[in-house]
């Protein structure tokens, strides 16, 4: 079973794998400070890559256990 927990956007690293709702996965590669945000880029398993802007204290769904340590922003 895997576990996912809930993190911060400022706590998420490069190497993270978000999940979304509808079960999809998406590995962050990199975090850039943004006026009072966080724009996240990732790239999906198909390889498409994509970004999002959110607030520091905004939750994102974690895959438990995987990615990088302390590469935090913020």
């Amino acid at each position: 079973m895997t576990t996912i927990e809930l993190r911060e956007t400022r706590h998420l690293a490069v190497g993270d794998t978000l999940v979304s709702v509808s079960g999809s996965n998406y590995e962050v590669t990199k975090l850039v400070r943004v006026g009072r945000g966080i724009r996240v880029h990732y790239v999906d398993g198909e390889g498409t890559t994509g970004r999002f802007t959110a607030a520091p204290e905004a939750i994102s769904r974690v895959l438990a256990g995987r990615g990088a340590s302390a590469q935090h922003v913020a």
